[in-house]
Parts: structure tokens; C-alpha cells; sequence
């Protein structure tokens, strides 16, 4: 057998073979130090702030009760600050975690539900204002962004689809 034959074939392994967890989202931002001010407003556990010099700077926070942290900082990303959109952050009450962020003095949209009732669409296309009329897990939305203007999404989900 060559060492090419005992390759594994992944383009036929059966979905889910290999655990693949997200563990961290980079964030381009135009200033660490107001990113920073930002992020700790949300109440999200700063677990790193380390520079190696003026040219390298590492933050992490995660967000309550996630497995998966975001990272920004200096020399971290080539990307724009602020070109980050939709990153979801689930919530089991969506009137309780808006409530939260505006009294930590986060500017969060209007909660709102798609015309469509599946997801949303890009933009501010189809919202409807006010939670999903079903109440339906996946269906509630609100959205904020940070100071460069990397979005975020509210979603509430009170039930998993199956399988997840």
C-alpha cells in the first residue's frame, strides 16, 4: 500500500465523523482600546489582553455561556475594520437579552421577525417589527453593532431543531 492509498477519502466521510467546534471568531477593528471599552460593556468575559510589541496585541472575550470567543487586536487581520456581519449570538428570551444590552447602553434595533418566517434576510429586507407571531424557536431577531460596525444578531431559540 502506498502512503497515498492509506490516505482517509474525505470526500466521502459520513457527516458529523469529526468534531469541528468553532472556538474563535477574528474581528477587524480600527481601535483596540475602544473595542475593548466595548466588548467589556457587554458584560463578556475578557479571557486575554497580551501585546508581543507596538505592532501585535491579542484581546479575547467570550460571551456568556459560549463555548466560542471572538479575538481582535493589532496585526491579527488584513480584513476591514467592521466587515463582519451577522454574527449570531443565541438567546433563550430575546425581550430579556435587548433588554440588557440597551441598559448597558448598546443602541439594539427593534425586534423583529421575517416576512418569510424562516431566517432574515440580508439587510433590512422583509423585517417585520415585533417577535415572530408563532413565538417559534429561530424566528426573533434584534440586531446591534459594535463601533467599527461589525453586526451582530440576537436570535432566540427556545427549541433545537433535531439533531441539534
Amino acid at each position: 500500500m502506498t502512503s497515498s492509498q492509506a490516505r482517509i477519502d474525505t470526500s466521502t466521510a459520513e457527516p458529523g465523523t469529526v468534531d469541528m467546534k468553532l472556538e474563535v471568531v477574528v474581528l477587524a477593528v480600527s481601535d483596540v482600546d475602544r473595542a475593548k471599552q466595548f466588548y467589556q460593556n457587554l458584560g463578556w468575559r475578557l479571557d486575554a489582553d497580551f501585546a508581543t510589541d507596538e505592532t501585535f496585541r491579542v484581546i479575547q472575550f467570550t460571551p456568556t455561556g459560549s463555548q466560542a470567543s471572538v479575538i481582535f487586536g493589532k496585526g491579527l487581520t488584513d480584513a476591514t475594520p467592521g466587515s463582519a456581519d451577522s454574527l449570531i449570538l443565541v438567546v433563550s428570551d430575546i425581550d430579556a437579552a435587548r433588554a440588557d444590552l440597551v441598559g448597558r447602553g448598546v443602541d439594539v434595533g427593534e425586534i423583529f421577525h421575517d416576512r418569510g418566517g424562516i431566517f432574515h434576510h440580508a439587510g433590512t429586507v422583509d423585517r417585520v417589527r415585533g417577535v415572530d407571531p408563532k413565538r417559534g424557536s429561530y424566528g426573533s431577531f434584534a440586531s446591534f453593532s459594535d463601533p467599527d460596525g461589525n453586526g451582530w444578531m440576537l436570535q432566540e431559540i427556545t427549541q433545537r431543531l433535531p439533531g441539534r
